[in-house]
């Protein structure tokens, strides 16, 4: 209840916790604002956001049913039990608990508007690109970005002075203005502009050399720490069998990989890649250090897919950080929201939506969003359903090999064509095909068998 009606007013920039919205909303959001112009920034981090966040302004703030706001605040005073002792919570959220995240949005929903009414305020004085004020919130860490340092200054005290009112307190530690020709880390990326020669340098949108080219790539702190953590794994496996390493190994390489897939990471990866082998190397000769390199190499080392040196018995084999390619992340539509009905943007996003069977959302990102029969695109509003290449009554197959999604009368057209067993009305007229040739469903389905999208 409180989701929806909050996934509408929440800012465009605000991007942690939010159902359709990833870290890398995030990051592209800062690329937008500074692959153009060199700007200052303020990387700031709330300090206990969670643990200090003001229950009656949150109340207040929520202005929800008189019900549902006795239960959220009888929920957030509650209090918890450790170890057969009670602690009472007169502030903050429980952390761990479903609605935390959502509550937390709530209490820092306006930081961003703050700083809109800052950039409005600057028009006319001395300041120069006023629209230029960038300001990104994921959970609690944000950046404020503008080209006049002034400007950031300013922006600091402000948002410090509207936090007090929700109680909280940006960190001090974890908060300091910089340039973008410095570089820094947001949500484990490393942002910098780096400066160099007229053949490798961005341009502006009127086509003049900047000078500079902005690259995104994993920050060192996060690379190190990945590699410590492999590096832990294999040291913890000493003893155990090769399979045993590349199945704990595996979901971590590739998932940190994928993580960082949309930066500018092919030399990090290259360069984890060389650690991990150093190090297989090594875990390999102390098993058995009276054999001859030679025959190390060959009990562990294969040749797969035209790479050499893969770490592999012969079936299960060493994934490495290469293989994922990288992929330039798209950012969501400022104020789109999945609960705002358009099912085609949010399908070909997410590849997937909360009132989308999966078998629609597979199909419909497998067909790039178009009707396999008339090929046009699928818009919001229309009724898609899943259709037989081949009619299951002339031998075809129940896998997604053999199925498509159509419109629904692009359906009704071929079904009338294909040879489909079909099921008519008293006139004789057909209806549809029946419900054993078609994919079953229990969400959004019309009546028989088709499923539906509306």
């Amino acid at each position: 209840m409180l989701e929806p009606e909050w996934e509408a007013k929440f800012e465009p920039n605000s991007f942690g916790f939010r159902i359709g919205r990833s870290a890398h909303d995030a990051i592209e959001a800062i690329f937008d604002s500074i692959n153009k112009k060199s700007k200052w920034v303020l990387d700031a981090d709330i300090s206990k956001c969670f643990d200090m966040i003001n229950h009656d302004y949150l109340l207040q703030k929520l202005k929800t049913s008189p019900t549902l706001g006795r239960v959220i605040k009888a929920w957030l005073k509650a209090g918890w039990v450790f170890e057969g002792n009670k602690e009472d919570s007169d502030f903050g959220t429980p952390q761990g608990s479903v609605i935390s995240p959502l509550l937390a949005n709530v209490a820092l929903h306006g930081m961003e508007n703050r700083m809109t009414q800052l950039a409005k305020s600057l028009r006319g004085n001395k300041f120069k690109n006023q629209s230029s004020l960038t300001f990104v919130r994921y959970a609690d860490d944000f950046v404020c970005l503008h080209p006049d340092k002034e400007v950031i200054d300013k922006a600091k005290v402000i948002l410090q002075e509207w936090l007090k009112e929700v109680g909280l307190e940006v960190s001090d530690r974890k908060t300091r203005v910089t340039h973008t020709s410095s570089g820094f880390d947001f949500l484990g990326f490393n942002i910098r502009q780096y400066k160099v020669g007229k053949h490798k340098s961005g341009k502006s949108r009127n086509g003049n050399r900047l000078g500079f080219k902005t690259l995104i790539m994993p920050s060192k702190d996060k690379t190190k720490k990945h590699y410590e953590k492999i590096a832990d794994v294999i040291s913890s496996h000493s003893s155990a069998p090769q399979k045993a390493l590349v199945l704990r190994l595996n979901p971590i390489i590739r998932g940190w990989a994928n993580y960082y897939s949309t930066g500018v990471s092919k030399a990090t990866f290259a360069k984890l890649d060389h650690l991990i082998w150093q190090r297989m190397t090594r875990w390999c000769k102390r098993r058995h250090h009276n054999k001859s390199a030679k025959w190390v190499n060959a009990k562990y080392f294969r040749i797969i897919n035209g790479r050499s040196w893969v770490f592999s018995d012969g079936i299960f084999s060493l994934t490495s950080h290469a293989e994922v390619p990288i992929v330039r992340h798209t950012k969501v539509k400022g104020n789109k929201s999945p609960y705002d009905g358009d099912l085609p943007y949010w399908a070909a996003r997410l590849g997937k939506h909360p009132l989308l069977p999966v078998s629609v959302s597979k199909l419909f990102k497998s067909q790039n969003g178009k009707c396999n029969h008339c090929g046009l695109t699928f818009r919001d509003g229309d009724v898609w359903e899943i259709d037989h290449i081949i009619p299951r009554s002339l031998g075809g197959g129940n896998g997604y090999a053999n199925l498509h999604l159509l419109h629904r009368h692009c359906h009704d057209t071929k079904t009338a064509s294909d040879g489909s067993l079909r099921r008519t009305d008293d006139k004789g007229q057909i209806i549809e095909e029946p419900n054993e040739a078609k994919v079953s469903s229990s969400v959004l389905k019309t009546s028989g068998s088709r499923e539906r999208v509306t």
